[in-house]
């Protein structure tokens, strides 16, 4: 059904309409008053903040090892499907970084765009991994659901309100939205159906209203049944006096299409087949993964599976995704930067209790949720249904520290009473525990998945630096890349408190490596409230005596390491006699990592 501008209504007739309803009512007491719209009077100079370029804006910098460092943080297994898909999006943005950087729209007759087509079954990470590509770049993007669409004209949602959606999430920034990411899943869907007679309108129909989006073309964001749009522009013709055109155009816009496409290995299956001679043909095993003959897709497939030819060719870049096994469900609860044990740790911090998963109790987790043959969506139903007991319970009992083992998740009804009944202290000794061994796991893994990033910053990856991100990341909930960067800001903090001492007390020092450590250290454990009160204790421990080691012995810089600040007074007073050739008789203060208590 198509919309006829005579559905429309005139505001001229609404007004006269109104006018005519108030007089009856209310005679010529009431009477409807049109406002005069003006043109916004033009700001003075500089009241509007000049909007930045569009690489400013947007993170256009990232190499594709980098982003798959980056990706590999959150996503598990996938590799092939990482690399293809970082390298083409890096590429792509890069690519709008050279033409900006030139001023130049390089428009090469006959130019590919990389859009991207990506196949792999339901909850193996395809949304998620191009979400988290979008949030690191900085750049919009929307998610639209193929089957909600149908051709242009026709009942259904208009393809190219995905385009004017873009703009929304952008803040209307029109030149940022040109520059997002338009991701349509469960694009198998609109696979024409073969042997059908007439129109195909929520298939083919939809393949041909998206090509000149996923190649070029403009965009009017004014659109005759939507409201919204209506009063943008009338806002904007208020703020200037000028009937703009708003378009969009979809040049640099990337467009990503994912699905199941389920049926689709018999077709390849059947084309190798063909190519098979005699002996040469294999077949196919009942134990094998279906995807792992998409890996040999080709365009003539994807036609044979109901795709007109120039949709195939608009999608020039392919990604496989594997199915996920029942470790591979185990990894992704294992991994630090997760968001299901992220988010279920915040569930329960909302209500003050620390809550601790056990590797026996995470593998019962993957188990049952592999049953489900939903891939990692299954994970989410698997934690609900074994906490959420707990969840409804122990906000009201006082319990602050909850450790998920095996029997909790076996039984959790009968594993209740045992933790309502159990001692503060014995929950929070199992607890404990529990923490000292999502420590050591994570000592295994940062090396791994902040190395590149501590390449990029130059901030080296001691083992003393490793402790103190993990130390973090355990009293915070938070992803490893979140506790890195952290971690690297406090130690630049820290490095500060030097230039503090030298402005406050004119000495200058030099903080050692360890040093820097313990210093970050108290203060994620909350020790201290800012580096500056770390360099106000320094200046009433060490100032006078540092004086004296400069006026009297003719130090220039005095080094302060951990055991200064963790003994200033003995060091200080060690210090102080070797300088001026007096014989310590005091015993050396203990080396330890730990703050005297």
């Amino acid at each position: 059904m198509t919309i006829k501008k005579e559905n429309i209504p005139d505001p001229k007739k609404i007004e006269k309409e109104i006018g005519e309803f108030l007089h009856q009512k209310y005679g010529d007491q009431v009477k409807l008053v049109t406002p005069v719209v003006l043109p916004a009077p033009d700001r003075a100079e500089g009241d509007v903040p000049p909007v930045r370029p569009i690489n400013e804006r947007i993170n256009f910098d990232l190499k594709p090892q980098e982003l798959v460092a980056y990706l590999d943080q959150f996503i598990i297994k996938q590799d092939q499907a990482k690399k293809i898909i970082a390298t083409k999006i890096c590429t792509h943005f890069n690519r709008i970084k050279h033409q900006h950087r030139w001023n130049t729209n390089n428009r090469v007759v006959g130019a590919i765009k990389n859009n991207i087509l990506m196949l792999g079954p339901t909850g193996v990470g395809k949304t998620y991994m191009i979400r988290l590509i979008a949030q690191k770049i900085g750049v919009p993007f929307i998610k639209g659901d193929a089957t909600k669409f149908s051709e242009t004209g026709y009942v259904g949602g208009d393809v190219d309100d995905l385009v004017r959606d873009l703009v929304r999430e952008a803040g209307n920034d029109i030149e940022l939205a040109q520059h997002g990411i338009i991701y349509i899943d469960e694009i198998d869907k609109i696979a024409s159906s073969r042997n059908l007679i007439g129109p195909d309108v929520s298939r083919s129909g939809v393949q041909r209203a998206l090509l000149t989006l996923m190649e070029e073309t403009d965009v009017e964001m004014k659109v005759a049944h939507d409201p919204v749009s209506i009063m943008q522009e009338v806002e904007a013709f208020r703020k200037t006096g000028k009937r703009e055109k708003r378009v969009v155009n979809t040049k640099n816009i990337l467009f990503i299409m994912s699905g199941a496409f389920s049926g689709l290995q018999d077709i390849i299956g059947k084309r190798l087949s063909r190519q098979a001679i005699g002996f040469s043909a294999q077949p196919s095993r009942s134990d094998e993964d279906p995807y792992q003959a998409m890996q040999s897709v080709k365009s003539e497939d994807l036609t044979e599976y109901g795709f007109e030819t120039e949709f195939v060719g608009r999608l020039p870049v392919r990604a496989i995704f594997e199915t996920l096994t029942e470790k591979d469900l185990f990894d992704i609860l294992k991994n630090p930067s997760n968001p299901l044990i992220l988010s279920k740790k915040l569930d329960f911090a909302a209500y003050d209790i620390d809550i601790r998963f056990d590797d026996e109790a995470l593998r019962l987790l993957a188990r049952r949720a592999f049953e489900e043959k939903t891939g990692a969506r299954g994970l989410v139903n698997s934690l609900e249904q074994a906490l959420i007991h707990f969840e409804n319970r122990l906000p009201t009992s006082g319990v602050g520290h909850l450790p998920v083992t095996a029997d909790t998740v076996t039984d959790p009804e009968e594993a209740l009473p045992r933790i309502l009944e159990a001692a503060p202290q014995d929950l929070k000794n199992r607890g404990d525990q529990l923490r000292r061994r999502e420590k050591e796991a994570l000592l295994a893994v940062i090396p791994d998945k902040c190395r590149s990033r501590a390449e990029k910053h130059r901030f080296p990856l001691t083992p003393g630096r490793i402790d103190v991100i993990a130390e973090f990341y355990i009293n915070n909930i938070t992803d490893v890349d979140t506790a890195f960067e952290s971690v690297r800001a406090y130690f630049e903090e820290a490095r500060r408190i030097e230039e503090y001492f030298t402005n406050r007390f004119d000495l200058s020092i030099s903080l050692t490596e360890d040093a820097l450590e313990h210093i970050v250290r108290q203060y994620i454990q909350g020790n201290y409230a800012s580096f500056e009160q770390v360099g106000e204790e320094m200046g009433a421990n060490f100032a006078d005596g540092f004086r004296l080691l400069v006026d009297k012995a003719g130090h220039d810089i005095i080094t302060v390491t951990q055991q200064a600040l963790m003994f200033p007074e003995s060091w200080l007073n060690s210090m102080i006699k070797q300088a001026f050739g007096v014989q310590n008789t005091e015993p050396d203060p203990p080396r330890t990592g730990l703050s005297p208590s």
